[in-house]
C-alpha cells in the first residue's frame, strides 16, 4: 500500500502535543499514532509509515524531514519526537505546530484529566480528546475531515505520548 505524503504529514502534524502547565513536563517528547483510519479503512501502523518515509528517495525524505523539523517535530525511535519548553507547557493553551500553517485549535473542556478539543486547518477540521496519565504520558484520539488529496474524507487516529527526558538534544522547540 502506497502511503501519501499529505497524509502523512497531516497524520504527523495532528499528533502535536497538548500542554497544561501542572500536566506535562518539558523537555523531549516521542509521540506515536495507532489505529489510523481513512473513511472506515485502516491505514498502516506508524512503524510501516515510518519504514516508507525511510525508503523514499533521499531528496523527498529531505524535504519531509526539513517540513517536520520546521514545525517542530523530528523523526525517531518509534514515532515522531517534539521538544517542548518549560514556557509552552506553562502556557495555558495548545501550541500550534507552524503558525504559519493557518491551523487554529480551541479547548471545549476540561473535566479533571481529559480535555476536549476541537482544530481547524485549510485542509483539515475535526474534534479531539486527551487523556492526561501522567504529566510523562499522555493519549489522544482524533476523529475529522481532511481533504489532502482534493477529495474530502473522513479520518481518525489515536496518539501516544511520552517524555523521554529534559534534554531535546538536537530536537528544535516549536515557534
Amino acid at each position: 500500500m502506497k502511503i501519501r505524503l499529505p497524509l502523512l504529514a497531516l497524520a504527523l502534524g495532528l499528533s502535536s502535543p497538548l500542554v497544561h502547565a501542572q500536566m506535562l513536563q518539558p523537555g523531549l517528547w516521542e509521540l506515536t499514532t495507532s489505529n489510523m483510519q481513512v473513511d472506515g479503512k485502516p491505514l498502516p501502523d506508524m512503524q510501516f509509515m515510518l519504514g516508507q518515509l525511510k525508503n523514499l528517495p533521499p531528496e523527498q525524505r529531505a524535504m519531509m524531514e526539513g517540513v517536520l523539523a520546521k514545525q517542530g517535530v523530528t523523526i525517531g525511535g518509534n514515532g515522531v519526537r517534539s521538544c517542548l519548553t518549560r514556557e509552552q507547557v506553562q502556557t495555558n493553551d495548545i501550541p500550534l505546530q507552524d503558525p504559519k500553517s493557518g491551523c487554529t485549535q480551541k479547548i471545549t473542556d476540561r473535566t479533571g484529566n481529559v480535555w476536549k478539543f476541537q482544530f481547524s486547518c485549510p485542509k483539515a477540521q475535526g474534534t479531539g480528546q486527551a487523556t492526561f496519565l501522567s504529566d510523562k504520558e499522555f493519549t489522544t484520539q482524533v476523529n475529522g475531515t481532511f481533504n489532502a488529496s482534493g477529495v474530502q474524507q473522513q479520518g481518525s487516529m489515536n496518539t501516544r505520548a511520552v517524555w523521554l527526558g529534559n534534554d531535546c538534544g538536537t530536537v528544535k522547540p516549536r515557534t
